[in-house]
């Protein structure tokens, strides 16, 4: 009889052209290309109002640098939750 701690978790993979690949990593591809698009489609400009100042700026403006600041402080928490265990 096998032990359950004997067996290692292996993450959920995709054969894609020969190659294994993860399947989070599809999903952040797919999210990306998303939120890519999403951002170009919106060109507008809007008026974003700054604790003082008032900015008009570009619609895709806002989404990217919302987009960046999002990101950084995933990796930020992700590094964070690691460095934990």
């Amino acid at each position: 009889m096998a032990s359950k701690g004997s067996t290692r978790h292996q993450p959920s993979t995709l054969t894609v052209k020969g190659r294994a690949v993860r399947l989070r990593t599809i999903g952040f591809v797919v999210l990306a290309a998303l939120a890519i698009w999403f951002i170009a489609v919106n060109t507008g400009r809007v008026t974003v109002r700054l604790w003082v100042p008032t900015v008009a700026v570009p619609l895709w403006v806002v989404l990217t640098v919302t987009l960046l600041v999002g990101m950084v402080l995933g990796v930020f928490l992700a590094r964070r939750r690691a460095a934990r265990r």
